[in-house]
């Protein structure tokens, strides 16, 4: 092979492809939107249907408890971004105590409470409403709230064992690497995208209501 073909060769511009994964992930999520979609579109129809139930039905929603569950959902988002931040310098535990040196694994735990926390109050919002005679069969209303509220709760449930999941991967890997890192991006887009569905269940059902 002459120089001239060697300097060519060396010369030749890098393909950078997507991440198979990270690709495959963002297409599924993609598949949820629709999903969510759906479910935001039974709720606007029957609250159209039926302003009266809606009316006297929202009357029983503690709004502030909810701001609050909120808030730490929120929260756990940018937590989970630090995780990845860290994952991203491949720092899979931390350094020292300080915030500032943490790596993935302890902000993905700070992360994991926090959604925790938020599935716990959904639990006890949900047996004060049923306390109060508001349940899946009750009436449209109970039926709307608890499937949209509901099939979120799941996600984020699924978040949190995504979460430890990604943590256990962490400590049974010797080196933490480009792959290990690329598993703690995923599971952001999704905890991300769990975030922002609530904050538009939050808007439509008790803001709006």
């Amino acid at each position: 092979m002459s120089s001239a073909s060697v300097l060519q060769s060396t010369n030749a511009p890098v393909v950078n492809r997507p991440n198979s994964i990270a690709v495959g992930t963002i297409v599924w999520l993609g598949s949820e939107v629709m999903f969510f979609a759906g479910l935001f579109a039974i709720y606007f129809t029957l609250r159209t249907s039926l302003p009266d139930l809606w009316a006297s039905s929202t009357q029983h929603l503690d709004v502030p408890y909810a701001l609050g569950n909120t808030i730490i959902l929120v929260a756990s988002s940018f937590t989970c971004q630090f995780g990845v931040f860290a994952a991203e310098r491949l720092q899979s535990r931390a350094t020292g105590w300080r915030p500032s040196e943490w790596g993935m694994v302890e902000w993905f735990f700070l992360t994991y409470a926090m959604g925790a926390v938020f599935v716990t109050g959904q639990v006890f919002e949900y047996a004060n409403l049923v306390s109060e005679g508001i349940m899946l069969s009750s009436s449209a209303y109970g039926s709307a709230f608890y499937l949209t509220t509901g099939f979120h709760a799941l996600h984020v449930t699924g978040g949190l064992l995504a979460f430890l999941l990604t943590i256990g991967r962490a400590f049974a890997v010797k080196n933490f690497g480009h792959r290990e890192a690329t598993t703690a991006i995923v599971v952001s887009y999704y905890w991300h995208f769990v975030d922002v569905v609530w904050i538009g269940l939050f808007l439509v059902i008790y803001v709006l209501k």
